[in-house]
């Protein structure tokens, strides 16, 4: 992969950021936006950058820091879903404080908020129990958002419990947005100050990059992330009139800062912050070596972007409007669905074929495609001849003759007679390749395929999707069912 990202250097200054920022305080209270672990937006967007570069900063800080969880019980009731793992949100605070465990970071506690009774949330709360897992409970803070006496009150932030903490940072984390994260730091605030504890907030989001352009991919990509939110990048009004530069945040936190800032003020007697901007701690943006490989790859991002969510729009889970928004977003920077080299090969040959294809590129720029048959789906027969391809193994050899592939279809448990899926390509491939030295020469070569881009006539099932994830393959699709008689996708 060609790097535009130096992720060695962000290790290294976004710790030294952070860390300048909590001396200036007796305690800081940081909200962490995105993901701790398995950033792979940011992977994408910013070749160069590592998944977990988060966490592995953070560990430069692990001794001076503690961490909270924050879990709206609304979100606990509605069972809502990490899309990317497919796992409620409940279940993915306890998989995020099980690795931070598992790193020896300090879990402080899980805070429910907007709390109401609701019997799921009991009982999530007895299961962190049995953990060993401190938990607090916050309800809807009285007068918020506008009446600021009452929020910086005894019936405000003061009806929350305290929150007991001992490390000079904490980050305070949430498995997905409308968590609480701000509302648990500013009732930590009104208490810390109650304590006479000069403690402070600030904010780690990693996009927008707030010294980039308004208009950059990277930050174009941001906005196509979270359509479904429907965040819109602002140039910071606030940032302008003081300081009277240009820095980019979004419209959330520019509508919210009059507010905020006044809370802070009320609580700490003093301006810290003139603008959203300055709450920031991001790094991000001092790290980018090379702005056309970025720019490309955020390009191709946002691209990916909008088949997903009209994907996802075909079969109901979000409102058609989403991906228009994208498409707008598109136009604005002036690229089409053909930014995607492997989209127009993969249509092309399925009006020469009749079949579903999966085409991809690989990492010697060649497209290669695979057609449905009898045997194969269509994933199945592209990821066989990306590997034949990389190994440099003849199209006439079969790396699984019809021999070997028709007993695993006769055999199935549920009677199925589908081709073969990738899922049950790879454990064929595995096995053979023990006997097989030319299995096993292709097999080696499955490492490269990771990042690279592939594209599927029709919307993937769910196991195919989760084989191509595995293989670190991006895959888009075109907002088609397999069969537009029966709906079957």
């Amino acid at each position: 992969m060609v790097k535009g990202f130096d992720n060695k250097k962000y290790v290294k200054i976004q710790s030294e950021h952070i860390r300048k920022r909590f001396k200036l305080f007796d305690k800081l209270y940081l909200e962490v936006g995105g993901k701790l672990f398995d950033d792979n937006h940011a992977a994408r967007v910013l070749p160069g950058f590592k998944p977990d570069s988060k966490i592995n900063m953070f560990k430069e800080l692990k001794d001076d820091m503690e961490i909270i969880f924050c879990i709206n019980a609304n979100d606990i009731e509605k069972n809502k879903t990490r899309a990317e793992y497919g796992i409620t949100y409940d279940t993915e605070v306890l998989r995020l404080i099980d690795n931070l465990k598992k790193q020896k970071f300090k879990i402080n506690s899980v805070v429910i908020t907007l709390y109401n009774n609701q019997a799921s949330v009991d009982k999530f709360i007895k299961k962190l129990t049995a953990y060993n897992i401190k938990t607090y409970i916050h309800t809807f803070t009285k007068g918020y958002p506008t009446d600021v006496d009452t929020i910086v009150s005894e019936e405000g932030y003061g009806a929350n419990p305290y929150i007991e903490t001992t490390k000079p940072l904490v980050l305070v984390n949430a498995p997905g947005p409308g968590s609480g994260k701000l509302a648990t730091c500013l009732s930590q605030l009104y208490h810390e100050h109650k304590r006479g504890i000069n403690a402070g907030y600030a904010k780690f989001e990693t996009f927008p990059v707030w010294n980039l352009p308004l208009k950059h991919p990277v930050n174009i990509a941001y906005e196509a992330a979270t359509a479904d939110l429907k965040d819109v990048n602002m140039i910071d009004p606030f940032h302008l009139a003081e300081y009277g530069k240009t820095a980019i945040n979004y419209n959330r936190d520019i509508e919210l800062f009059p507010v905020l800032k006044t809370i802070l003020y009320r609580i700490t007697g003093k301006v810290i912050y003139n603008s959203p901007t300055d709450m920031g701690v991001n790094m991000v943006g001092n790290c980018i070596t090379n702005n056309e490989i970025v720019e490309e790859a955020a390009k191709k991002e946002i691209v990916r972007r909008y088949f997903n969510e009209m994907a996802s729009a075909k079969i109901g889970q979000i409102d058609p409007e989403v991906p228009q928004r994208i498409k707008v977003l598109m136009n604005e920077i002036g690229i089409d669905e053909n930014y995607l080299e492997v989209v127009k090969p993969a249509l092309d040959k399925k009006e020469k074929e009749n079949r579903q294809v999966v085409a991809i590129k690989l990492p010697n720029k060649k497209v290669i495609t695979g057609k449905e048959s009898e045997l194969l789906s269509a994933v199945s027969a592209m990821f066989i001849n990306s590997i034949k391809e990389l190994a440099h193994i003849p199209d006439n050899i079969n790396l699984l003759p019809p021999n070997l592939i028709e007993p695993i279809l006769k055999n199935r448990s549920n009677g199925s007679n589908e081709p073969l899926k990738l899922s049950e390509i790879l454990i064929a491939l595995s096995i053979c390749s023990v006997t097989n030295p030319t299995i096993d020469k292709a097999l080696s070569c499955v490492k490269k395929l990771e990042n690279t881009d592939a594209h599927s006539t029709y919307i993937l099932p769910n196991d195919e999707l989760k084989a191509l994830k595995a293989l670190n393959i991006n895959v888009t699709c075109e907002p088609k069912f397999y069969s537009e008689d029966t709906f079957i996708y």
